[in-house]
């Protein structure tokens, strides 16, 4: 009786995965359809930028504004560092620590936590674990 339950379990299975598979190929299709379009519509829309930003430039404007809207010249100002140490140095004489951004790099943090298993984790430091799900298609 058992073996008919789990044969039976194991159809039902089978089934449940096929399905499974079957509804992620067609939303990969899906999702490369529209990465084509999403592609052909921002480079439709880059070209449009550079219109503007020329335009801009031309008339030496921040902003021009239409009667479907304003175009908009903005500054985006990104730092990074090209010298660590310098910087390092540079932030603990002038006690500017905020000038960091607290984060922890995964991969060598797990190397670190194999190499000091006894010693669990480091104060203030919370781990969050959770299961997911992976099917695969069958090898062949």
């Amino acid at each position: 009786m058992s073996e008919e339950k789990d044969e039976i379990a194991t159809t039902k299975l089978d089934e449940l995965v096929k399905v499974y598979l079957t509804i992620r190929n067609q939303r990969d299709r899906v999702e490369a359809e529209m990465k084509s379009q999403m592609r052909e519509l921002e480079d439709e829309l880059n070209l449009l930028e550079q219109t503007f930003m020329s335009t801009c430039n031309e008339s030496n404007a921040n902003s021009i504004r239409t009667s479907y809207g304003t175009v908009i010249r903005k500054l985006n100002e990104r730092y990074t560092v090209n010298d660590g140490d310098s910087f390092r140095k540079f932030i603990l004489s002038n006690g500017a620590v905020d000038l960091f951004e607290a984060r922890i790099h995964q991969g060598n943090f797990k190397e670190f936590l194999k190499e000091n298993q006894a010693d669990g984790l480091p104060p203030g430091v919370n781990v969050m674990r959770e299961f997911t799900i992976v099917v695969r298609k069958p090898s062949n």
